[in-house]
């Protein structure tokens, strides 16, 4: 039963009386342990004896690299000690069976016939075993592993299913061991229903089949390990950060891992404790670290199983073990019963696994290869998913009757002629579009992108104006009140020479005014009404609302875009008209992308620049060269002019090295612009603070406005001509872009000035693009270069359902989709198909906690 405890025991005292000079074993200890750990493994009878295969692993793997004879000594004699209480715990278990002797065939007499040749293949049968038992060094053979289901070429195509939703709808509660106590726990993880707790993801895998020893890591490497801890330590670095350092050794190498202001760890991550360590191998004086790397500690049943083992988010009170028995049970007994939403035909063009399978390898993937086709298949999902609920609402939007607005070109004209410059050919197309839809019986639903200073207010102007010349209302919300307000003075400006009655309505509006507005707006005295959240309360009602522009749409939830749509009129038979809707973003998007972010609405783009817009320039600088950033701000001060300095954190992390908005504030005032009055505005000031920050820097009264990145959409202030965004490379390439879009605004040239502190071959590039182009167009399209698709919908779109697997998005992925989606809708606008039962159930729970999508 243990033979290969004895036949370590042997090697030990062999080892012992030779000496400790490493030659009790042809090829030394450390590859004697290769073969032992195999068998030993094997023959371990429990979870104790298991653990002590590793221990010893472990120091056989080592035992070349101790440091002279002593060192030697003690290993063996402490590993010769536990095989002695090994034997002492497990009495008869831990001796091997007994080898019971064979008599050999008596050889024949001299004149005698030969044995018979069957005879004779019968004895060689018979001693292969005995021969191939004595062979000491040679390797173990590896027990075969049971063959599973999975172990087939993935399948694609109709399978047996079991759906039953009774079943995934029960409480968390119906699965055996989870109680009142658990089911608290798995609900803050999301989870009240099973179905609920089947799309809980794992957000990594440990991949023990795949392990990396330390000796064979190469710069670059996204890798798993496995190893011990030599040593841990905490220390201060400079900039007064908490370090924590690990030493990790497998047998083969050390690697050093390094965790930042976890103070905690260096209590936990105790030296000879062994641990799973996931991350990307950095490179530091020339040799392999990690640097925040994944950690688990080592689980002895997966490393002897080689599994992929699932590691799924945390709770307080919930560790991996137990939320992996859980999932386990779960996928177990209820994954078989999930219904299969896709018709059948779609998953064979596409190649895609059944949900049941998906969920079940996604969770307890037997290769990398079944995990690979079941995260496909949940993507698939998703997107296909996303795009029939925006299809469908887009279908309900254009059922609802609309308030037609005739198009007038006498009315282009008279606003072409009001303003002092030509429209561009991209201006000119997007009002046609516009002007097109408004003159429908349909009511429009159009998103309107443009880069900033693409001219996007102009062509809104051009919709506020053909909808007031026609005898009815428009309005205009924007998130803030001073965006509110610079669109009151421009469109004012504007329009009210043309005969167009505008009026402003924000929360700061007198009392008395505010009244006289509520009333001329319920007469029709007032055409267009420009304000904020204001502008859709209980007390404001049109006479005829015809339009509705919402600005920075992005910056609205769903219900206040829904509660500006509710204000349009009746019609003669009490049934609602809807208004037209123009939403307006400044942030460019891939259209690939833009079509699938925004599936329900039509597309206008303006993608080309009015002449003479100048171009900002653009300067990447080295931490070290911060101070010449500080210095040319100076300068434009000097000249009249106004700056940005913008950071990533509010407040100082303990999790993330970089400066915060906070902290920096107060050293700027006080160290490097002691002369000069600074403003801070953050997300966690209160919206009227916020207001008040801003108008001061607006009104010329600060000239350095301190920020996060708050600011990345807001107002205009022509007299700022410096944009510094400290820990450039910590954001986006679009983000990036659009905080430069807050300065150039007036005449004088303007600059935008990038620091970054420890950037990467990716921040590099994203630096190095900005540089090189001004074009938001353009560095949209190397954003989704850089990044791929999934971050645009990983960062959770207002409106829009969570994209669970959205870091395992491609473009062919979105593409396939879009596709599906549009046959799918062509064919059975509201899936009402007896085929189409389980998709539109499906649709219908995916979208739950989204809502509208525009």
């Amino acid at each position: 039963m243990a033979l290969s405890f004895k036949r370590l025991k042997q090697v030990l005292n062999l080892e012992s009386s030779k000496g400790y000079q490493n030659n009790a074993v042809v090829g030394g200890i450390s590859q004697y342990a290769n073969y032992w750990v195999d068998q030993a493994r094997e023959e371990a009878v429990d979870e104790i004896d298991r653990a002590l295969v590793e221990q010893i692993a472990e120091v056989l793997v080592n035992y070349g690299r101790l440091p002279g004879n002593e060192a030697r000594a003690k290993e063996i004699n402490s590993l010769l000690d536990n095989l002695k209480k090994r034997e002492e715990r497990l009495g008869p278990l831990a001796m091997p069976p007994p080898v019971k002797k064979k008599t050999p065939p008596k050889p024949a007499r001299s004149g005698s016939r030969a044995a018979p040749q069957k005879q004779r293949e019968r004895t060689d049968e018979r001693e292969r075993p005995r021969q191939k038992q004595e062979v000491s060094q040679s390797p173990p053979p590896q027990k075969p592993r049971r063959p599973n289901k999975w172990d087939k070429p993935p399948r694609f195509g109709t399978e047996p299913a079991d759906p039953d939703p009774e079943a995934l709808s029960q409480p968390v509660t119906a699965i055996k061991g989870v109680g009142p106590k658990l089911s608290q726990l798995l609900e803050k993880l999301g989870a009240t229903t099973i179905w609920d707790l089947l799309y809980i993801f794992p957000r990594r895998y440990d991949d023990y089949t795949l392990m990396k020893p330390i000796q064979q890591l190469k710069y670059g490497d996204q890798v798993t390990i496995i190893g011990t801890i030599w040593e841990t330590r905490a220390r201060r670095s400079r900039t007064n950060q908490i370090v924590v350092q690990s030493v990790i050794s497998d047998g083969t190498g050390k690697v050093q891992a390094t965790w930042f202001n976890q103070q905690w760890l260096a209590d936990k991550l105790k030296a000879g404790m062994q641990i799973v360590l996931s991350g990307k191998v950095d490179q530091y004086l020339g040799r392999p670290v990690f640097n925040s790397p994944e950690w688990e500690p080592l689980e002895i049943e997966p490393l002897r199983t080689r599994r992929i083992v699932p590691i799924y988010p945390l709770t307080q009170g919930l560790n991996s073990n137990r939320l992996r028995d859980i999932m386990r049970t779960a996928v177990n007994r209820f994954a078989k019963h999930t219904p299969e939403p896709l018709p059948d035909g779609i998953r064979r063009r596409n190649k895609l696994y059944s949900l049941p399978q998906a969920l079940t390898q996604t969770h307890f993937p037997e290769s990398q290869e079944t995990l690979h086709h079941a995260r496909r298949r949940l993507v698939f999902d998703e997107l296909f998913l996303l795009q029939l609920g925006m299809q469908s609402q887009r279908h309900d939007w254009q059922a609802q009757p609309g308030i037609p607005v005739p198009h007038s070109e006498a009315e282009i004209i008279r606003l072409q002629n009001a303003l002092p410059f030509d429209l561009t050919k991209a201006q000119k197309r997007v009002i046609n579009e516009i002007s097109t839809d408004m003159s429908s019986q349909l009511p429009m639903n159009r998103l309107l992108q443009g880069d900033v200073g693409s001219g996007k207010t102009v062509v809104a102007a051009a919709a506020l104006l053909l909808t007031a010349r026609a005898g009815k209302q428009a309005a205009l919300m924007a998130p803030t009140e001073i965006l509110a307000e610079q669109h009151y003075q421009g469109l004012h400006k504007l329009l009210s020479p043309l005969g167009v009655e505008i009026r402003l309505l924000t929360g700061s509006t007198p009392a008395t005014e505010k009244a006289q507005i509520y009333t001329d707006l319920e007469t029709g005295a007032i055409d267009i009404a420009i304000g904020t959240h204001a502008l859709i309360q209980d007390v404001v009602s049109f006479k005829q609302l015809a339009l509705a522009v919402i600005d920075e749409q992005h910056r609205f939830g769903v219900d206040q875009r829904q509660a500006l749509r509710d204000k349009g009129p009746q019609a003669e038979d009490g049934s609602s008209l809807t208004p037209h809707i123009l939403v307006m973003s400044a942030t460019p998007i891939p259209r690939t992308l833009a079509l699938s972010l925004y599936g329900d609405l039509d597309l206008s783009i303006l993608d080309e620049m009015p002449p003479g817009r100048q171009e900002i320039k653009t300067k990447w600088l080295q931490t070290r060269e911060r101070e010449r950033g500080y210095s040319f701000i100076r300068t434009q001060i000097e000249q009249g002019r106004q700056a940005f300095i913008i950071y990533p954190l509010v407040e100082e992390s303990d999790k993330i090295d970089a400066k915060a908005a906070v902290a920096e504030f107060e050293r700027l005032q006080k160290e490097v612009f002691p002369n000069l009055k600074l403003g801070l505005i953050h997300g966690r000031l209160k919206s009227d603070e916020k207001e008040a920050a801003m108008r001061a820097f607006y009104d010329g009264e600060t000239n350095i406005l301190v920020s996060t990145s708050v600011i990345e959409v807001g107002v205009d202030v022509p007299n700022s001509t410096v944009m510094l965004v400290d820990g450039a490379n910590r954001f986006g390439l679009a983000q990036l872009h659009q905080f430069r879009g807050r300065v150039g605004r007036g005449t004088h040239q303007s600059y935008c000035l990038l620091v970054a502190d420890g950037e990467t071959a990716v921040s590099e590039q994203r630096l190095t693009a900005l540089e090189q182009s001004n074009d938001g167009f353009v560095l949209a399209e190397k954003d989704l270069e850089i990044r791929g698709p999934g971050e645009f919908f990983g960062r959770r779109q207002s409106g829009l359902p969570e994209i669970k697997m959205a870091s395992l998005l491609d473009m062919e992925m979105l593409e396939l989709t879009q596709k599906e989606a549009r046959q799918i809708i062509d064919d059975d606008p509201m899936l009402e198909k007896p085929e189409h039962d389980a998709l539109r159930n499906q649709v219908s729970k995916f979208w739950q906690s989204a809502g509208d999508v525009s």
